[in-house]
């Protein structure tokens, strides 16, 4: 399945190579906009829908131009509109119900939700969020849209047989959505599996719920599969299979440890590679990203590379957010003019790579 990379290639863009630079998904809210939803939900304060909802679109248009202003080649919002990457959509799916955060570690908590109807699909999910988008942005958008087997598995299943029958129930509606996006336009959409390596043995029921996510999705919208954290060993090299042209992965925050496990199979995918450490509050530097980007090089040639983040960044400092993801840019546009120049010698079409001493 070859992917449809072609079209997210600026007209203008300076190198013959092209690594495509893109985020994963979340992005540090302003603390203004944090404040909005305290407010919001806040009973007795004077702060209605539409307020929150000016929020809700000032913060999506600042940081919409804010990936712009980095010179990312794909951007998103930073999912601004969004609380959560399960309880978000649990909100949105008739069928699912709240009854309380647990705790997941330390004194972190999640509001757990818990499926005790049929899932239905109701209103649409992120349609509206990619519509004002595509409307402020000058550059392509991407939608991350969160999996059906993380949705089941990060969920409390009272009604369903197994996870697996609710899994492929949530992913018809996943699908059902997707239909929605790409009528409005979206070329380029994500799926967030991050419970995928954690869990042995189940990359098969992932790979049912993807055959029937795709259906009817038309050729030129490109799919990537966003996995982070876990034993890739575990999937690979299975997920090959699997109906999308892209697999976003977290490598740097395990100092490309896992990086071996894509080399031991031809990886015959496109490969989106984590570049920079979403967990720490430090700005990498253009070399050291640089020599990220060779690593993935390794696995891939050029023209099958996407630069990005490990994961979503919200956790960070926004001015460290941002710092990474300008120096993220620069550091692929000098690979790019090293290529360019045949300073990097690829040595083989997807297995190695080396830069000439």
């Amino acid at each position: 399945m070859t992917g449809p990379r072609d079209q997210f290639k600026p007209a203008d863009h300076p190198n013959d190579h092209f690594l495509l630079t893109t985020v994963v998904g979340s992005y540090p809210k302003p603390k203004w906009h944090d404040r909005a939803r305290e407010l919001f939900e806040d009973e007795d304060a004077d702060f209605g829908e539409d307020e929150w909802g000016e929020s809700k679109d000032d913060a999506s248009r600042l940081i919409t131009h804010e990936h712009e202003r980095a010179g990312l080649d794909v951007i998103c919002d930073g999912e601004m509109r969004r609380n959560e990457m399960v309880e978000y959509f649990a909100h949105r799916i008739d069928g699912y119900e709240f009854n309380g955060r647990v705790k997941v570690w330390g004194h972190n908590y999640f509001d757990k939700p818990s499926v005790a109807d049929e899932v239905e699909y109701g209103e649409q999910w992120l349609v509206e969020e990619f519509e004002f988008t595509d409307e402020v942005a000058e550059r392509p958008v991407k939608v991350p849209i969160t999996g059906p087997y993380t949705l089941a598995n990060w969920s409390f299943n009272e009604v369903y047989d197994s996870e697996e029958q609710l899994a492929y129930e949530l992913a018809d509606l996943v699908n059902e959505e997707i239909e929605a996006l790409v009528e409005a336009g979206a070329r380029y959409i994500q799926i967030d599996e991050p419970a995928l390596a954690t869990t042995p043995d189940d990359h098969a029921i992932v790979g049912e719920c993807l055959e029937r996510i795709v259906d009817e999705i038309p050729d030129d919208v490109r799919l990537g599969l966003h996995v982070c954290y876990g034993d890739y060993s575990r999937i690979y090299p299975e997920i090959l299979d699997y109906p999308v042209h892209e697999y976003d992965l977290e490598l740097a925050n395990g100092d490309y440890d896992q990086l071996d496990v894509f080399k031991e199979h031809e990886f015959t995918k496109d490969f989106a590679m984590g570049v920079l450490d979403a967990h720490t509050a430090e700005v990498e530097s253009v070399e050291e990203i640089k020599e990220n980007i060779k690593k993935g090089l390794e696995v891939v040639p050029p023209e099958r590379l996407t630069v990005s983040p490990d994961c979503g960044v919200k956790l960070l400092p926004r001015e460290v957010a941002y710092g990474k993801m300008e120096n993220m840019v620069q550091a692929a546009r000098e690979i790019e003019e090293e290529l360019d120049a045949g300073e990097i010698d690829v040595v083989a079409s997807g297995a190695e790579a080396h830069a000439d001493d």
